[in-house]
């Protein structure tokens, strides 16, 4: 059972490795790469490439649960949408980065970043930032805003990013994304788009960590583990999903 998904409507985990130098695209190598992570998840089954030349294999996007992976001009991206477990996500993501260095030559002095991201979707036909504001507040300066005649929040995405070492180069960065505009609060048209809240630890290399792709996913994941169990979940999460669920 993912402990996580409880709260949200849909839930992921996903995988960045930012490069300095563009990834290879030629035939022979990407698609030896995709075998062999087909290899290991069968169900990544459709592969094609995207109107920005963008190359993906993914699994069924009709099921609520899948996987998928892109090869991007410099970025290595993995996903899992929905996972039984979040052991089901890392296997995948852990494989990526074993398998990426011999596959398509990336070093870690060809690395700028590597992020790891943990989504949290909420469905919700309604004014995406009022009810935002309402799960997590605005903060003591701002609340007097509201008795302004009339007022409605049309635009309340906070994010804020953490240094979590002292050279700065391992971060943590919360993010809310709300899909709502002034139109459709106007006409109370609201569409079918969902709230996301994103959290996401980076480690920056550079001059930074002698530790391999491996290492250092874990390590992030440690961290960020912890930090969705402490503070995302209980104090953004949680708060988010019973004011939905009010309404």
């Amino acid at each position: 059972m993912n402990r996580y998904i409880c709260d949200a409507d849909d839930f992921y985990i996903n995988v960045n490795l930012n490069t300095e130098m563009e990834l290879p695209n030629n035939r022979d190598t990407v698609l030896h790469f995709f075998e062999q992570m087909k290899k290991g998840f069968p169900d990544l089954r459709n592969f094609y490439t995207r109107e920005n030349g963008d190359l993906v294999l993914e699994g069924d996007k009709e099921q609520d649960s899948y996987r998928w992976l892109a090869i991007e001009p410099r970025r290595l991206c993995s996903g899992v949408m929905n996972p039984e477990t979040p052991e089901h996500a890392f296997r995948q993501h852990e494989m990526v980065l074993d398998l990426a260095p011999p596959l398509l030559t990336i070093s870690l002095l060809d690395c700028e970043a590597l992020d790891l991201m943990f989504g949290f979707d909420f469905n919700f036909d309604g004014n995406h930032d009022e009810v935002v504001a309402e799960a997590l507040g605005v903060g003591h300066g701002l609340e007097g805003l509201f008795d302004l005649p009339r007022a409605q929040v049309i635009n309340f995405e906070p994010s804020l990013t953490l240094a979590l070492s002292e050279s700065c180069q391992l971060q943590c960065r919360l993010a809310v994304e709300t899909r709502t505009n002034a139109y459709q609060v106007r006409t109370r048209e609201f569409g079918d788009e969902q709230i996301s809240v994103y959290f996401t630890v980076r480690q920056y290399w550079g001059t930074g960590p002698e530790q391999s792709f491996l290492e250092s996913l874990r390590k992030q994941r440690e961290v960020g583990e912890e930090i969705l169990e402490r503070a995302v979940i209980p104090r953004i999460v949680r708060p988010l999903a019973q004011v939905i669920a009010s309404r």
